[in-house]
């Protein structure tokens, strides 16, 4: 059984043996750095400082990422993961695991487990710059919420800010890049920015001084990164398992005294920290939320929530196509033997540009298979993957048809794409259809009410319609719940 004290019991730091490398330079005060401005905001911030915007909007994201996880949790992917940790590690039967009442495992391996069942379907949230903020910090802070005894269980309150310091820190590190504001070639990113994320709201649950925070934010960077040739396979999922599991590692190790470079998020001549992973990041410290109230970007710039289970960037042509779909259908059927080529022009993006998916994953991460599916059926949905539907015989006739053009002022990157989908017919006629901000972008935001269906199709997969019903309305009073408790129960 794993036990961990509050931070103000706990056990002091092992006395330090070896210099940091960094120590070989005049290091500045704590305060005066990057790094330890980003512990000392994540130590700092009160409950009260949160807006009702931000409450509200992260709420939101709460509850989206709750239902993608249970219905993630269906997944082959998801499976794979829990036979992994159920047969490769000793069960330490604590922390709960999205859809699977009876199955508990130690708190980092159901961290795993439930972030591999929220992006098993590339269903989950997604912000700008791009990454996916809630799959990393929710399936830790809920792990966490199991992990500690009875009468020490986080307020709701405090559990929305521990949530929304997680998903703060993961934005300010990719302000801090050009490179992070488009669509990644490099990393993927939340297996970077999602595992600090994870760290920074664990280790504020976890009540850690000031100087921990800091020192968890470093351990998580020497955890952090996975490559962007994972996407559309199996294996992406584990990046934002891994994300959540070993921020939540980051923060236990802090608390008990590992140390880490104080210098890690700053901008060290020769010495790569955080640096390593975009290498135009220019950081900057963090105003003091002792010395003013901070302004959350939640506040600023709202998520982005998909509709259907597939990259961001297929919801640009999926509305684009659906448009042309109308034209062609009329209200009813056509034969797809009507059009004699797809025009896509969309951003130049290689890993979602494949023109004949062979899987799922795959299909998950295509211009081609998304457009044409929304051709032939005005939509696209969960089933839209199923092999019924990815075998199609007329659907691989209409992808044999497509053609791709990326027009220069069309950039790889969620705030300024746009798609458009002309469809030619065989009588020369040309239909054309365009999408520059989608429903469900963060300018376009879905209401409360389409989220709500959203969450209630997506659980109601695996949970009974009681249940389900019981969770939203415990989300949306989360703030008010003097402990999360019964959140935790609505998810065994």
């Amino acid at each position: 059984m794993l036990f961990l004290q509050r931070s103000s019991r706990h056990v002091s730091a092992i006395q330090r043996l070896h210099k940091s490398t960094l120590e070989v330079v005049e290091q500045p005060a704590p305060e005066e750095t990057v790094t330890g401005s980003f512990g000392a905001f994540i130590h700092g911030v009160k409950p009260e400082q949160m807006s009702q915007t931000v409450l509200r909007r992260s709420k939101r994201m709460v509850l989206d990422s709750l239902g993608v996880g249970l219905l993630g949790s269906t997944t082959q992917v998801f499976q794979l993961a829990l036979q992994h940790c159920q047969h490769m590690y000793a069960p330490e039967d604590i922390s709960s695991v999205y859809g699977h009442s009876g199955i508990r495992l130690s708190p980092t391996l159901a961290a795993f487990v439930n972030g591999v069942a929220t992006h098993s379907m590339d269903f989950d949230d997604t912000w700008h710059p791009a990454t996916h903020p809630s799959g990393a910090v929710l399936p830790a802070l809920l792990a966490i919420s199991d992990m500690l005894p009875s009468n020490s269980k986080p307020s709701g309150l405090d559990f929305l800010l521990a949530f929304n310091l997680g998903i703060e820190i993961q934005g300010r590190l990719m302000r801090f890049s050009n490179e992070a504001h488009n669509i990644p070639k490099r990393f993927h990113p939340p297996s970077v920015v999602g595992t600090l994320g994870s760290a920074a709201a664990c280790a504020r649950l976890l009540s850690l001084e000031r100087s921990q925070c800091s020192h968890a934010l470093g351990i998580a960077t020497s955890l952090a990164g996975a490559p962007m040739a994972n996407a559309a396979t199996q294996s992406k999922p584990l990046h934002i398992g891994n994300a959540s599991r070993l921020g939540l590692e980051a923060a236990l190790l802090a608390s008990r005294g590992l140390e880490a470079s104080p210098l890690v998020l700053d901008a060290v001549p020769g010495v790569a920290g955080f640096s390593a992973f975009y290498e135009d990041y220019a950081p900057r410290p963090l105003p003091s939320p002792e010395e003013a109230d901070p302004r959350f970007l939640l506040e600023e710039q709202d998520i982005g929530f998909k509709r259907f289970p597939a990259h961001l960037g297929m919801h640009w042509v999926v509305d684009a196509a659906a448009s042309v779909h109308k034209l062609l259908a009329g209200g009813g059927a056509f034969s797809p033997g009507l059009i004699s080529e797809v025009l896509l022009r969309v951003p130049r993006s290689k890993y979602i540009d494949r023109p004949f998916p062979e899987s799922e994953h795959e299909a998950r991460h295509s211009f081609q298979f998304n457009a044409c599916s929304a051709l032939l059926d005005g939509k696209v949905t969960v089933q839209s993957f199923f092999p019924t539907a990815l075998q199609r015989p007329e659907l691989h006739a209409l992808l044999s048809r497509v053609r791709v053009e990326h027009p220069h002022d069309n950039p790889a990157n969620f705030d300024r794409m746009y798609a458009e989908v002309q469809v030619t017919l065989v009588g020369g006629d040309k239909l054309r259809g365009r999408c520059d901000t989608f429903y469900g972008h963060w300018r376009n935001p879905l209401t409360d009410d389409s989220l709500r269906r959203k969450f209630c199709s997506n659980a109601g997969a695996v949970l009974p319609q009681g249940k389900v019903e019981d969770l939203v309305e415990m989300v949306e009073r989360l703030e008010q719940l003097g402990n999360c408790s019964p959140l935790l129960m609505q998810l065994q």
